[in-house]
């Protein structure tokens, strides 16, 4: 019995690649939704709520993407 399949290998690095593209272009919509630089607060002026709102963000976003890619 095959337990590495390759499509199904396949299949998984696609949908990640594609999960994080998103990610990525989802972060950049709130970005430039907000009325001030959140990337400029978060790195320069160490606001750890925002860094921990951006970062509940990114997680609710991986599990939708995960959710929808695993069926």
């Amino acid at each position: 019995m095959e337990y590495l399949n390759q499509k199904a290998i396949i299949a998984s690095i696609v949908y990640s690649l594609i999960g994080i593209v998103i990610l990525v272009i989802s972060f950049v919509a709130i970005e430039k939704l907000a009325p001030e630089n959140l990337w400029k607060k978060i790195v320069d002026e160490q606001n750890m709520a925002l860094a921990i709102m951006a970062a509940g963000f990114m997680l609710a976003v991986a599990f939708i993407v995960g959710m929808a890619s695993h069926g």
